[in-house]
């Protein structure tokens, strides 16, 4: 009795001690209630804690403790938090009193936590130790620095795998260690395309060569590294699964909406030697290329956070197993259901709890079982929420026979692949021997394990076994290895080889066939002349072949060829497509081709972009401006035509027509099919190309209005609770207009693309934050949209958007509003660097009355939606 006394005793006295000193009740600013949040059945969320914004920030990581202690990391400066949890409650909250903040990657193991943060020594990964056993962090240590940029694309989670090695996952800025060791299992990438790429039409991420996003691996002290997997792009976190596997959730370029080249953010089953085919500008990979791995399941527009595998919740079977994955975007988190499938895994996903705003960014679950996550990023009200199962315990029901058959058939594919992958970065001749039996497996992740084991080997080992190869399906596995690693004076004999497999072959294995053709000619160089002639007979008659995919990957051999009739023939498909991302697909190969065009051909290209500036194309207007979404949104069964596809969007407040550099893109498209005509040809289309705008049409400028008052943020805050009721939405559009906003941001299928899209604001920001950033715009700059300064040797200064840069001149967009540009000569340059100041002005809502402001807020709130609550009547 006394030991059950004297535990509620301290447990009441931590309570006592800390509240007082905490301000856990006085908090003002309160995160999302936990009563206006969906969740599935069975299951309690409640709101634990709102942190104080100025003192504690907005909460962007998470880790956990053996003694079941959550450490938080605010985005900036504010110190790490580390907080002691009662049945659900907050006892204690403690500052972790050393030098390394802005985390965006924690983790306890080996007796320390390491922190991928900013220190003392930069960027990098720091280890906090309690060297006196007072259960305080009292000594740190750098261990490693971290290349690239800090912040949203750069270096992220931290994770301990299965084999005891410290694991961390990097966005696509993140620059490749120096050291980084010869046996790592991934290495040997590059671009693989046969024609040139173009960079994003906005510039972000301009010239990034592969890998992208990376997942790396290091021993305790963080001094071995090895590249495990890459062609990602800004992954921020990852799991392991109960049985070693790991998964993550990969972002999309939402810029790239309504191009062929978008990829909706995903799951991936992250393998060694891995590569997701991510590569920056028009260069992705779809996933059909073989060198590449698919996702596990497409999940659609988002920005993806925090996952974490369910295992250690007391949460249902089903859940327990399921990997739990963080929207920033839409405000929710997601159930994935992973389902053996070979050597990898299929997926569905459900959504497990929802808000708005609910800006999720990182999740733990404790050692009472519960999920507890986090809110915040970018400045905003951060919330710590728990997760509790409070239904009815139901036992699982037992497998039946076929399922357990069907279990232990992918757990015998999975070893398999985990023996293969054993060789990976290794030199062991034993490994040709044993991954070559397994090259026409097909399970696709076997056949890819085997290759990357052979790759691993000298090429002179294997070589002459790849061109001799008689199985179709290990032909051409074989070959796509060669083609990657060896020499260039084997091309012919690697040509010859591969074409003589060409009859017979299924889809999938004609698309591995054309892939194998692109990497070569990509790696070994333009084929001589005779070979050209060899592969243009032999694929010409097949194009146009009956489906899209073949199609794209046609058009781009025998374009790279100059073959005969293939403009005409990619013409007529463009004619033909029933999406605008196929159109562009066909357009944006043909723009740098300079032979085998007629006039009438150059007279159906050019007349492509007088169309789209009818509206008959761009800005979501063109039938199928959303094809590409189908493949991963509800509706896919249904069959709707795309416009159909693009209504239901605009019902469910989700209206995306086309990406922020959409409009860049068509038009550098057309700027590069003029730069290829001959000096005739550009006589002859004179009137023809005078007639196409070269940029979007001017928007319709604002009337003139006078100076209301120079609002700030108290002026408004005590009135902010009047926007959700009873407001104009005719009044909030023409605010909106009148505020220039549509000016900069996207906001449905309206807008430009110089500052971040607003059509789900509502989903990550509350209100106060949406009014935050609006009065004061420099408070808090996301990474994709800051201004670069340019200090001159004359002592002045030029602040804008970088838009060009060539080795003689810098151009950069200096009013966003007007499009006003300034010109900087390279050679007067002292020194550049990215400007605290946002490209937003301050001071557009001056012009507005309260009322308008309230009314504006409303309408951005709602998405565009008429039907929005905020505007029934009082």
């Amino acid at each position: 009795m006394s030991h059950v006394y004297m535990k509620c005793f301290q447990i009441f006295l931590l309570a006592l001690l800390c509240s007082p000193l905490s301000g856990f009740a006085q908090a003002k600013a309160e995160a999302t209630p936990a009563s206006t949040l969906t969740v599935l059945p069975g299951y309690k969320v409640e709101l634990v804690y709102s942190p104080d914004k100025p003192t504690e920030g907005s909460w962007v990581a998470m880790a956990i403790d053996p003694k079941g202690r959550l450490i938080v990391s605010p985005q900036d400066k504010q110190p790490l938090l580390r907080l002691t949890l009662i049945d659900g409650k907050i006892v204690k909250m403690e500052k972790i009193n050393l030098p390394v903040t802005s985390s965006m990657g924690m983790l306890y193991a080996f007796d320390s936590l390491y922190v991928s943060g900013n220190g003392k020594n930069g960027l990098g990964i720091y280890r906090l130790r309690d060297t006196d056993n007072d259960d305080q962090y009292d000594q740190l240590e750098f261990l490693r620095k971290i290349d690239g940029a800090a912040g949203e694309h750069g270096s992220h989670a931290l994770v301990l795998g299965p084999d005891k090695m410290i694991y961390q996952i990097h966005g696509n800025f993140v620059k490749l260690p120096t050291d980084l060791s010869p046996a790592s299992p991934h290495r040997n990438y590059a671009d693989d395309l046969v024609l040139p790429r173009a960079e994003d039409g906005n510039r972000f991420g301009e010239f990034n060569k592969p890998p992208g996003g990376t997942v790396v691996r290091m021993d305790k002290d963080c001094k071995k590294v090895e590249l495990v997997a890459g062609g990602m792009r800004n992954t921020y976190d990852f799991d392991f699964s109960p049985e070693g596997e790991m998964f993550a959730f990969d972002s999309d370029m939402e810029w790239d909406w309504g191009t062929p080249w978008y990829r909706p953010t995903r799951i991936y089953h992250l393998v060694s030697g891995g590569d997701y085919g991510f590569r920056e500008g028009t260069a992705k990979w779809p996933k059909w290329y073989h060198d590449a791995l698919p996702p596990v399941v497409d999940v659609g527009i988002g920005s993806p956070t925090g996952v974490k595998f369910g295992n250690k919740s007391f949460f249902p079977d089903k859940y327990k197993k399921a990997l739990f994955a963080m929207d920033w975007t839409y405000g929710r988190i997601l159930a994935v259901h992973l389902k053996p499938e070979g050597a990898s895994y299929g997926a569905t996903f459900e959504s497990f709890v929802q808000g708005k705003p609910l800006n999720v960014t990182d999740m733990e679950f404790g050692h009472d079982g519960a999920l507890y996550f986090a809110t915040g990023g970018r400045n905003t009200q951060s919330g710590l929420y728990r997760v509790t199962y409070v239904g009815r315990q139901a036992s699982s029901p037992a497998l039946t026979s076929a399922e357990e058959q069907a279990a232990a058939k992918a757990a015998e594919a999975r070893a398999l692949r985990h023996q293969l992958e054993a060789f990976h970065g290794k030199k062991d001749p034993a490994a040709i021997g044993f991954a070559w039996r397994h090259l026409d497996s097909d399970d696709r992740f076997i056949r890819y394990a085997a290759r990357i084991a052979i790759e691993a080997q000298d090429v002179n080992l294997w070589q002459d076994r790849a061109l001799k190869e008689k199985k179709t399906e290990a032909a051409l596995t074989a070959l796509l290895a060669l083609a990657r690693c060896g020499n260039t004076n084997l091309e012919a004999k690697l040509i010859d080889s591969l074409y003589g497999h060409i009859g017979g072959l299924s889809e999938p294995q004609m698309l591995e066939f054309l892939r194998v053709t692109e990497v070569a000619f990509s790696r070994m160089g333009p084929p001589s002349q005779e070979t050209a002639k060899k592969v243009v007979r032999r694929l010409n008659s097949r194009y146009p072949a009956k489906t899209e995919p073949l199609n794209r990957e046609l058009c781009q051999v025998l374009i790279f060829l100059q073959a005969p009739n293939v403009v005409k023939k990619t013409l007529d498909l463009v004619a033909k497509a029933q999406t605008q991302e196929e159109q562009i697909h066909y357009m944006f190969h043909l723009r740098n081709l300079k032979t085998g065009w007629t006039i009438d051909d150059r007279k159906r290209y050019f007349a492509w972009f007088d169309r789209g500036s009818d509206k008959t194309l761009g800005a979501g207007t063109y039938p199928g401006g959303a094809g590409y979404y189908m493949a991963a949104n509800p509706l896919k069964e249904q069959k709707l035509h795309p416009r159909e596809v693009i209504q239901w969007f605009t019902d469910v407040g989700r209206d995306y027509g086309d990406g922020s550099s959409f409009p860049k893109l068509i038009s550098n498209i057309r700027k590069d099919a003029i730069a290829s005509l001959s000096d005739a040809e550009r006589k002859e289309f004179a009137p023809m190309i005078a007639a196409i705008p070269a940029d979007a049409p001017p928007r319709r400028a604002p009337k003139p209005r006078k100076l209301v008052k120079e609002w700030s943020m108290a002026d408004l805050m005590p009135a902010l609770d009047q926007a959700a009721r009873g407001r104009s939405f005719t009044h909030g559009r023409d605010a909106f207009v009148a505020a220039q906003c549509l000016a900069c941001h996207k906001f449905g299928n309206e807008g430009g693309s110089t500052g971040p899209d607003l059509t789900a604001i509502s989903s990550r920001f509350t209100r106060a934050d949406v009014l935050s950033s609006i009065i004061e715009p420099s408070k808090v700059v996301s990474d994709q949209y800051r201004n670069t300064t340019v200090y001159l040797k004359n002592g002045d200064e030029v602040t804008g958007q970088l838009l060009q840069e060539t080795p003689e001149k810098l151009v950069l967009v200096t009013d966003p509003l007007t499009n006003k540009k300034a010109e900087v000569a390279v050679k007067d340059v002292q020194k550049r660097e990215p400007s605290k100041l946002s490209p937003m002005p301050e001071g557009l809502v001056n012009i507005l009355t309260k009322d308008e402001i309230l009314d504006m807020l409303a309408y951005m709130e709602s998405g565009g939606k008429q039907s929005a609550a905020a505007f029934t009547q009082k």
